[in-house]
Order: C-alpha cells, then structure tokens, then sequence
C-alpha cells in the first residue's frame, strides 16, 4: 500500500516521498480513510507510530480540495482547522510536520503557545489562518482578545490527550469546547486510553465516531530492550555515571522527578567530564528550545528532563530513554519508553530502581504481563529489597 492509494493527492504524495516516506504505518492505514470519509475518530497510537501524519495529511486533502473548487473563502481572524496540543514544543513540531507536507499546497498554518509575545500571534490571524496548532491557554486568551473566532472552523484534533488530561488542561479544553460549532469533524490521539481519556471523548466526539487501538502492537513491543538496576538512592548517580562511559552511550534521554534534581544531576554528570543539559519547568522558553535544538543535532549528549518538560518532546532517532526516577503513574512509564524505538528502530529503556520504587514497580510489570529484565554491574550490588514482582502484585483498588 502506498500513500496514493489511500486517497492523497499527488502534491500532498510529492511531499511525503520527499521527506524518504514510502509505506504507510499502520496507524496511517487505518486513520486517513476514516479521517478522509468525514468520521469522527479516537485513536490510541504509541508515540513514534506515525500519527501525526495520520491526522495532518487528511486534513490537508480535505482543505486543499475545498481551495481547489473555492468553495471555501477564509474570512479575517478565522480558521478553518485547529489541533490543540498540551506543550509549546510539540505544537512547534506539528506545524513544522504541516509546513512540509503542504510545501506544494497554497495552504497557511502556525503554532500558537505561551511563552511568547502575543501581538506576532495576533498579527498572523488578521488575514485568517487555516491551520492553527495551539496551547489551550494561548487560544483561550486568543479568543478573550478577540483575535481569533471559530464561526467557520471544521475540523478539531486534540493531539496527545492524555498529556493534555494530565497536565490539569481539562478546564480549558471544556471551554475551548464550548465555543466551537456544533457542527465539526473530530479526532482524538492519546498515546493511552485511560477512563479519563475516555471521558473527554464523550464531551468531544460524536457517539458513532471510530476507534482505532494500536498500542499494544506486539512489534513495537519487542523492538524495545527494558532493563533495570536495583539501586540505592545515594548511587544513581555515580550509577548512569559508570554505565555511560563502560557501556559507551552516545545519548540518552534521562527522566528525573524534579528541577531541582535535573539541575544537580547535570552537575554531577558534567563533574565527570559528561556533556549534560536539563529541560525543565524553571528554564525560559528561548532556552528550552535552544537545548532541544542541540540534543536532535548531537551537540548535547545527555538531555535530563522532568515528566512534564519531556512531555510532547519529538526526538527523531533516539536510541535509549532512562528513568533515573521510576514514574508513579503506569501509562507515564509506557509513554516515556515508547520515545525509542521509534517507527520500526530497535531502542533501549533503563530504570534505577531505589527501595521506594518496589510499588511502582510491581504495577508496570503488572501492566506489562511480563517480568522487566534484571541487571547487575560490578560496584553496584544488587539490592535484594526489589525482587521479581508482577506474581505478588495486588492493585490498591483490589486490597
């Protein structure tokens, strides 16, 4: 199967070949005819399958034809689609993702977040946008300032819902609901698809909508190397240390709980002659930005980021992600390690594993259905405290 094949235009299909893609993922397979059909849509999709493209190159056929036939003329401060994400970083690469494969389409779009002086934002509505990729908060205040109306908008994704559920955007998305037109076409994308996720999609999406679910793709699964180090607290860093220069890493994306402790671990790190950099909330946008910029390119080593700050990130070509801190949440866990082993690579994900973990531990392995490789490195006893947990597990809502 090729894109053509799917219903895209031959620009759109120029475009894509450009940039090396030849074979739709599974995820496009199945989500640009159901998008192109006009159905509302909720897919759940690991990230680094593809569904982005499965989302914005059915969009773009759908406007590019209504341009062909002007049946549609964009008026001022409108637009015509929006896809709402839950971080500045990811709504940049969706637009840039927009920018190439319109490249042969007489189509306008731009990113829209915080962070940032409005008034370039506001400027770039006057005329009407077509595409707008945008921050719940940002276009809240968009539409406060009278910037920005929805009277003509068609299409709306919420892109990584789940994140956008976790990071406490719920208030917002909900009045962002209530000023579209009841008339649209939906589509929703979650890397998981919990009860809450679920729930949004009811307020969201028409009942008869699809439903695509591709997150427990054995392939993608095992593509995926899960080892961990029982570790005291006091040693993690010494530890990632020791396994960075005896196991000759290149780069690694490295998740810690705090700020406080991104900060201190890259002291550590760069004490022991390791090129580290840190993402995280305390740090301006210009920075995060410019620290990203240099992790894609090599310049920067070692990326230490907290869940929120990592959360949205597109990092092409990574080869391993390491949980410095095990996460509390199960689908955090899942989300994190799926940033390897993208689009058919093979990846690697490690977790240090204190004392305190032991819980959060038996309920991934429990998620999992499988026991997460053990490991043991000379100077880093193992500690016996952590043992092989998924058999004795027994969720909080079961005790």
């Amino acid at each position: 199967m090729s894109f053509s094949t799917l219903g895209l235009s031959k620009p759109i299909v120029n475009a894509v070949t450009d940039l090396a893609y030849t074979t739709p993922t599974p995820i496009q397979k199945k989500a640009i005819p159901i998008i192109l059909s006009g159905q509302d849509l909720v897919a759940a999709a690991a990230t680094g399958t593809g569904k982005t493209a499965s989302f914005v190159l059915p969009l773009l056929e759908k406007i590019n034809r209504d341009h062909i036939s002007q049946e549609h003329k964009l008026r001022g401060k409108r637009i015509r689609a929006l896809i709402l994400t839950p971080t500045r970083e990811l709504a940049m690469q969706v637009e840039a993702s927009i920018a190439n494969y319109s490249k042969n389409l007489d189509l306008t779009s731009m990113a829209m977040y915080g962070g940032i002086d409005i008034a370039p934002q506001k400027q770039s509505l006057i005329w009407g946008i077509d595409i707008v990729v945008a921050t719940p908060g940002r276009l809240l205040d968009m539409a406060h300032q009278r910037a920005l109306h929805f009277d003509e908008l068609e299409f709306l994704v919420l892109d990584e819902a789940d994140r956008m559920l976790d990071m406490g955007f719920i208030d917002d998305i909900n009045k962002i609901l209530e000023r579209l037109p009841k008339e649209r076409q939906n589509l929703l994308f979650s890397a998981t698809m919990s009860d809450d996720v679920r729930g949004l999609a009811k307020r969201a999406i028409n009942a008869d909508a699809k439903e695509i679910s591709l997150t427990q793709s054995s392939e993608s699964k095992s593509k995926i190397e899960q080892w961990l180090v029982t570790v005291d607290k006091d040693k993690k860093s010494a530890l990632l240390s020791h396994l960075i220069k005896e196991l000759a890493w290149q780069q690694a994306l490295i998740f810690i709980e705090t700020k406080h402790g991104a900060a201190k671990l890259v002291s550590q790190l760069e004490k022991r002659g390791i090129n580290a950099e840190s993402i995280h909330g305390g740090r301006t946008q210009a920075v995060r930005e410019k620290i990203l910029a240099d992790f894609k390119a090599g310049d920067i080593k070692f990326l230490v980021a907290t869940g929120i700050a990592a959360r949205g990130l597109d990092i092409g070509a990574l080869d391993r992600v390491v949980n410095y801190d095990v996460p509390d949440q199960v689908d955090d866990y899942i989300h994190r390690i799926g940033r390897t082993g993208r689009a058919g690579a093979s990846g690697e994900a490690v977790s240090f594993v204190a004392k305190d973990n032991f819980r959060n531990l038996c309920a991934i392995e429990s998620r999992l259905g499988h026991v997460i490789a053990r490991k043991e490195f000379e100077g880093f006893p193992v500690k016996k405290v952590v043992p092989v947990s998924i058999l004795n597990y027994v969720p909080k809502n079961k005790r």
